[in-house]
C-alpha cells in the first residue's frame, strides 16, 4: 500500500530533476523539444510529496510510443494516456514513487496549464503556504488513502488553477 507522504521543500529536488531530464534527453532524442519541472517539487518553499514531476514536450507524440521499451529499461512503468487524452504518462518507483513523466506534444493546452499553475504558486506566497498546509493536513489525515488525499485537495487545486489562469492573462 502506497503511503501518502508530504514533506518540507527539499533543495535537492531541482538536482534530481536535472539528472532525470538528461536521461530523458537521451531516450527521446530529436523528438524532444524541451523538458519542464512541474508539480509541487518545482515550487521552492512548497511542501510536497517527494515525487519529481517532469513534463517533456515532444514534436510528435506517437514517436514516444516507439521509445516505451527504453523508458521501461530506465525503470519506468508505462501507463499510456492514464486518463488524459493526448498524454503519455510514465511512473518510476512502484509503491515508493520517485518520478512521474507527463509527455505532451508541442501546442497542447495542458503544457500551459501546468506551467501557469507552477509559476502562480512560485510567485504567490500566501497561496503557496495555504496549499502546502492543506496537503500536509490531508496526508496526516489519510496516510494510506491516496484517493482521499487527492479528493481532499481537488477544490483547492481547481480554485488555484482558475486564479492562475486569470493571473497569466495579459
Amino acid at each position: 500500500m502506497r503511503k501518502v507522504e508530504v514533506v518540507a521543500y527539499d533543495r535537492n529536488w531541482h538536482g534530481l530533476f536535472e539528472q532525470e531530464r538528461k536521461r530523458l534527453e537521451k531516450i527521446f532524442g530529436s523528438v524532444l523539444v524541451e523538458v519542464h519541472h512541474i508539480g509541487s517539487t518545482a515550487v521552492p518553499g512548497l511542501a510536497a510529496k517527494p515525487v519529481i514531476d517532469l513534463l517533456p514536450v515532444v514534436s510528435d507524440l506517437t514517436a514516444v510510443d516507439a521509445v516505451t521499451a527504453e523508458m521501461v529499461e530506465a525503470g519506468y512503468e508505462a501507463k499510456g494516456e492514464n486518463g488524459l487524452p493526448g498524454r503519455r504518462f510514465f511512473q518510476k518507483g512502484g509503491e515508493n514513487r520517485t518520478h512521474h513523466v507527463h509527455v505532451f506534444e508541442a501546442g497542447s493546452p495542458e503544457i500551459k496549464r501546468h506551467l501557469v499553475f507552477r509559476d502562480y504558486l512560485r510567485t504567490h506566497d500566501e497561496e503557496r503556504g495555504a496549499y502546502g498546509r492543506l496537503k500536509t493536513q490531508l496526508a496526516e489525515e489519510h496516510p494510506y488513502d491516496m484517493d482521499a488525499y487527492i479528493k481532499g485537495k481537488h477544490r483547492c487545486v481547481r480554485r488555484l488553477e482558475q486564479a492562475a489562469g486569470v493571473w497569466s492573462r495579459p
